[in-house]
């Protein structure tokens, strides 16, 4: 099993950044393919970018790829998302996933932390 905790959100004024952070326990996640989605209200859960276990091959979301940049630590067994000129229309929470291929569907990610919250004020 393999526990994920998001954290590094918050309320942060349009034009900011914010590093998220996924930290993971209960085993590695070296050989896993990480990914971060995120959700509002309402809405199904988006994708957001994904990085592949050996750093090699990462990608993300078409309206977020110049903004958001998708990075890991397999010593730390971690994975971070750096988000930079924050939109309104970023508001979400956060989750990070763990799965054994990167992809931008949710249902291939096994493993799921709680969320963190990222508020984007104008």
């Amino acid at each position: 099993q393999v526990q994920l905790v998001e954290s590094g959100g918050g309320l942060v004024q349009a034009g900011g950044s914010l590093r998220l952070s996924c930290l993971a326990s209960g085993r590695t996640v070296r050989r896993n393919a990480m990914g971060w989605f995120r959700q509002v209200p309402g809405k199904e859960r988006e994708f957001v970018a994904t990085t592949i276990w050996n750093r090699c091959n990462s990608y993300s979301a078409d309206s977020v790829a110049d903004r958001f940049i998708i990075s890991r630590d397999n010593a730390k067994n971690a994975v971070y998302l750096q988000v930079n000129n924050l939109k309104p229309e970023d508001t979400a929470v956060y989750y990070c996933a763990a799965g054994s291929y990167g992809s931008r569907d949710s249902s291939k990610y096994d493993y799921w932390g709680q969320g963190t919250q990222v508020t984007v004020s104008s």
